[in-house]
């Protein structure tokens, strides 16, 4: 009896140690930018937008080029840069758009800004949300002399992980040292999303928790520029993605006509084919 017991009990014991082990769960993908991107104004959806009207490849070509052209390109990927408003369904807006002309000089201060004292300090970056014509901006509730009319505003999200509270205490200091220089206009809205623009030097929306080492910076005649805290609440689920553009084989259509941005010079004739002025995925 007792060598039987023995054996029932070594038995047991093999058959626990086959037994797996049970996997934790893996930890969520970082991935901030999900809050605010809907399908539509991702990737794909840009290239739908591209191909749905032929004159858009001359003005994304015109616009990289006019960037490239003051050292600024790469600094985030361009088609990132023509997102409009989160809001952008709701409003039945555009998903992207090229600013005109006009405003483009507006963008490569901010963009120098960003280069110099956003990505040494927390990485990559990701921009949401860059120009928004004034009828968007109305409904998508931004400010009323909001900088992102003039093409000099970026709502970002960090690429590498990181906390809010340390996200903030990260750029407050060097925007201290040297917004002034830049005219940076640095603000901070739910989640992981903060704005940066160069039409005047200030600060808003600060975290309690960090506001007594990097207090705001707003004046009264700042407050028509200065966007309000987003929803603390995550948008709605994405939507249905578009339907695909069919787009013509090459060399069965001729180059698309370039077409002026509305209320701007016209931008250069391009000669590149189609397919080579979508920025690939960065």
């Amino acid at each position: 009896m007792h060598r039987l017991i023995l054996a029932l009990v070594a038995v047991a014991g093999q058959a626990a140690a086959q037994t797996p082990p049970v996997a934790a769960p893996a930890p969520a993908a970082w991935d901030p930018a999900a809050p605010y991107i809907t399908a539509g104004q991702d990737e794909p959806g840009y290239r739908s937008w591209y191909l749905a009207a032929p004159w858009r490849a001359g003005q994304v070509k015109a616009f990289n080029d006019y960037l490239a052209g003051a050292g600024v390109a790469g600094v985030v990927p361009t088609w990132q840069l023509l997102r409009t408003a989160t809001s952008w369904q709701e409003c039945g807006g555009q998903p992207f758009e090229v600013a005109p002309t006009s405003d483009w000089p507006h963008m490569i201060q901010t963009l120098r800004y960003i280069r110099d004292y956003v990505i040494p300090l927390v990485g990559p970056v990701e921009p949401v949300s860059a120009y928004r014509n004034p009828t968007l901006n109305v409904c998508a509730g931004g400010a009323p002399q909001s900088a992102h009319m003039l093409d000099s505003a970026v709502d970002l999200v960090p690429l590498h992980p990181i906390t809010r509270e340390v996200l903030m205490r990260t750029l407050c200091g060097p925007h201290s040292e040297h917004g002034a220089d830049y005219g940076a206009g640095l603000g901070f809205y739910a989640f992981m999303r903060f704005h940066v623009d160069s039409t005047k030097f200030r600060r808003w929306n600060m975290d309690p928790a960090v506001a007594a080492q990097c207090p705001p910076i707003v004046h009264p005649g700042d407050a028509a520029s200065v966007g309000q805290p987003l929803p603390s609440a995550a948008p709605a689920s994405p939507a249905s993605p578009s339907p695909p553009v069919i787009v013509p084989a090459p060399g069965s259509a001729q180059s698309p006509a370039v077409v002026p941005v509305p209320g701007s010079a016209p931008p250069p004739t391009i000669s590149a084919p189609v397919e080579t002025q979508i920025p690939p995925r960065r």
